[in-house]
Order: structure tokens, then sequence, then C-alpha cells
């Protein structure tokens, strides 16, 4: 066996990652709110005692699903403080983020769609985020300003231009392209989803935004 390989999950945490591959399943397939404890050990194939053991309610279950079964769209925003200034350059990062968000909001919306319709359930979440000690959906056009506001200060990025709008620009872009994706499934009229591909997406609309981030040269 390769030395980089994973080890394979035993005990309880084979029974821990189970609830939650059943969980992102369910709450995909029937939301957030029609999803139950009782369904997800079922699914899972373990009783909701030994759910009990690993998790607190179902609120932690879905915080753990986004963290921890939606495409790493956190990963690629906490790996940008140690990117700032390298050979790459915010093109190659800002590609890797949009594509990161777009794959992330993909996954993310049809299990948190339900949030919205009650009240009450989307504050038991940001309640549960704060409990946990986990960032909100703010933070991913935080930290992509940070790194931003880190290149103005090498001069790789243009100074008039206001970090959190960029970072709000594009994280917005992806979203949207992620909506669209889920409106229209496999049927989309021609032109409707332009670029085609979510990795040109990714490298056209990082272009676009640093179309006007780019220090202009002075006469």
């Amino acid at each position: 066996m390769p030395q980089d390989a994973a080890a394979p999950l035993t005990g309880g945490a084979r029974t821990r990652a189970r609830i939650l591959d059943a969980a992102a399943a369910l709450m995909t397939t029937v939301g957030l709110t029609r999803t139950t404890t009782k369904q997800i050990a079922r699914e899972a194939g373990c009783s909701e005692a030994a759910l009990y053991k690993h998790f607190r309610n179902k609120e932690e279950i879905f915080v753990r699903v986004l963290h921890e079964r939606a495409p790493r769209f956190s990963t690629a925003l906490e790996q940008l403080p140690d990117v700032v200034g390298d050979e790459r350059g915010p093109s190659g990062h800002l590609q890797e983020v949009a594509l990161a968000a777009v794959r992330f909001y993909r996954r993310a919306f049809p299990m948190a769609a339900s949030l919205f319709a009650s009240p009450e359930l989307l504050a038991t979440h940001r309640r549960k985020l704060d409990e946990l000690g986990t960032a909100g959906p703010q933070n991913a056009s935080r930290q992509l300003a940070d790194y931003l506001r880190a290149e103005q200060e090498l001069g790789r990025v243009s100074s008039a231009v206001d970090p959190h709008a960029a970072a709000t620009l594009l994280i917005g872009a992806c979203f949207h392209r992620a909506f669209l994706d889920l409106f229209f499934g496999t049927e989309a009229p021609a032109g409707a989803l332009l670029p085609e591909t979510e990795e040109e997406f990714a490298a056209q609309t990082a272009r676009a935004l640093l179309d006007g981030l780019t220090p202009r040269a002075t006469s």
C-alpha cells in the first residue's frame, strides 16, 4: 500500500463517516427540514443512540456535512495567506478559489435551501456555528479580501480597488453560476451557461476581475 494512502476507517470513525455520508445524501435529496436523525441513522446502518454518540443534534450534523462532505472551499481560502507574492500570481489563485466556490455552492444549495424557509431553523443554525466556533458565510469574502489586500501591498493588485468589493464580486459570480447550474440541471438552453464549463468559468471570471485589479502603467 502506498505510504500516502489513507488508512481505512474503523470503529467509531467509520460509523461517524457513514452518518455524514447518509446525512449528505438525505439533505441533498429531501432537504434539511424533512431530514430527521432517525432517517439518518437508518440510512447509515446504525442506531439513533449511536448517532448521538458522535453528534449532539441534526444542526451539528449539517454543519459537519458542509465542512467535511462538501467540496473544500474553505481549504482554498485558508491557503491564501501562504501564497501571497508567489510565482503563480493572483490570477492562478483566484481561479482556484472560483472553481472551489462554484463546486461548494452547487453542493450546498440543495441542503441549505430549506434554512431560509424557516426563520427559527436559520437562527438555530447561526447559534450552532457560534457554539462550534465555526465561521459563518461572511468569512469567505473576508479571507479573499485579506489576500487581495496583501497583494496590493506588493503592487500586484491596484491600490485603487476596494478589496472587499472585489472579493464580493468574485464570490457573488460563483454563487450565481452554481444557482444557474442547479436551476437548469441538464436542460440548460443554448447560451444560458457561458462560459460553458466550470473550469472556463473560473478562468474567465478571474481574468475579468483582474482586468480591473491590475495596476496601470503610468506615463
